[in-house]
């Protein structure tokens, strides 16, 4: 066994203390980088063999892209991504129930809401680190708190608690450890063996991105809302176009043909959709069902340990929030690390600040989908078109603006006691 006791570096011309990030996926990525901002040495642990995230499409809304410029990466997401101006949701015919406007939000909050590959937007994550800080293929098996041991920094000599963290053959102390091990999370499990964990929350998506451009996709970002279904669709700059059909359905129902399933069940659905299934390769769809933390989490935080992501609280899509308040977690982990005095007072500072907002946010999720694509009664369905119909734009904006009006802490590389 190697072993190596990761007692601080220097990034930045600042001393901090060392991390280890548990998972390499967006809000995994976007913590090492807020770290490394905040003065710390970094290591970024993912079990899978490759660092890439294979997913689809995503919407960020303005919070989202706000902490993304917080860690210095914002230019170049935005450079990559779509702006989403027009669209908005119809019905199965083709119906319009409300418009988007982008630009007034955009006119808003200072930033727009944009669309990316999720392959191309971690990419960029990835690049903002240097590649020895991460460690694919390499599972955590174990994380062990209380480690005592003596650091060796230029403002730092004294004994003090650490964490010890087993992967492969390798062992590392840590100040802090960062479970962004996803919805499964296994740290998540450790800290909190009693809680209930992810339940099923009656929906199930598939999705693709079209393998070429597609004639008539006239709309940045559109919803089409049936009877207990979904289709959106989300434009790319060159052309293709991200697709998901959300359908209520048991869990676990899977089809020998998603594909063919998908254009059976969208037929006669208004154009694009027949257009955005045509264009899809039958390989390239994947198919996941909903799951979510609908029993909150009593904190965020234990020990030397801070949860984030869906690790902390994984909500169903319904607000395109997921991955925007993961990155806010990061942004607020990082600057309270650099701001506090100790590591105890930086996760008590994080706690506070993200689980109210994260847990509120994932608590309107869940009502907009049984409010959304999860309503099936024809009446029910009846009601709610006709309610979306009568809301005055600004009442919509207003809405949208509850959720993406975030404000990131500043990130500085303090001399805070590991």
């Amino acid at each position: 066994m190697s072993g190596r006791d990761g007692t601080g570096g220097k990034v930045g011309g600042k001393v901090g203390g060392t991390a280890v990030v548990v998972g390499g996926g967006i809000g995994g990525l976007a913590a090492a980088i807020g770290l490394r901002l905040a003065g710390w040495e970094v290591t970024v642990v993912e079990r899978r063999p490759e660092l890439d995230d294979a997913g689809a499409g995503i919407s960020l809304a303005a919070n989202g892209l706000r902490a993304l410029t917080a860690l210095g990466v914002g230019e170049a997401v935005e450079a990559a991504s779509r702006r989403q101006y027009t669209g908005g949701t119809r019905t199965p015919d083709g119906r319009r129930l409300a418009r988007m406007d982008g630009a007034a939000l955009e006119r808003e909050l200072g930033a727009p809401i944009i669309g990316i590959p999720r392959a191309t937007l971690h990419r960029i994550l990835r690049a903002a680190l240097p590649a020895e800080a991460l460690v694919v293929g390499a599972e955590v098996t174990e994380v062990t708190e209380g480690v005592d041991v003596t650091a060796v920094t230029a403002v730092d000599t004294s004994p003090r608690a650490r964490v010890r963290v087993q992967y492969g053959d390798t062992a590392v102390d840590a100040d802090l450890v960062v479970g962004a091990d996803g919805i499964g999370s296994a740290l998540r499990r450790r800290l909190f063996p009693d809680h209930p964990g992810p339940v099923y929350s009656g929906s199930t998506v598939l999705r693709a991105i079209t393998t070429h451009p597609v004639e008539g996709l006239d709309a940045d970002f559109e919803l089409t809302w049936g009877h207990g279904a979904e289709f959106g669709h989300i434009a790319f700059t060159d052309g293709r176009a991200e697709w998901h059909a959300v359908l209520n359905a048991p869990a676990g129902v899977r089809h020998r043909d998603p594909l063919a399933e998908l254009r059976r069940r969208f037929a006669d659905w208004h154009d694009p959709i027949p257009a955005l299934l045509a264009a899809t390769r039958p390989d390239a769809v994947l198919h996941h069902d909903v799951n979510e933390l609908a029993t909150p989490l009593p904190s965020f935080t234990a020990g030397r340990t801070a949860l984030l992501g869906d690790a902390a609280h994984a909500m169903t899509p319904n607000l395109g929030q997921g991955a925007c308040q993961a990155l806010e977690d990061a942004v607020v982990l990082a600057a309270a690390v650099g701001a506090e005095g100790t590591v105890e007072a930086a996760l008590a500072r994080y706690d506070t600040e993200r689980r109210p907002r994260s847990q509120a946010v994932a608590r309107d999720a869940r009502r907009a989908g049984r409010m959304g694509q999860q309503l099936a009664h024809p009446m029910a369905v009846a009601v709610r078109n006709a309610a979306i119909r009568l809301t005055p734009p600004g009442v919509m904006v207003r809405t949208a603006l509850r959720h993406a009006d975030w404000t990131p802490p500043r990130i500085t590389a303090g001399t805070a006691r590991a």
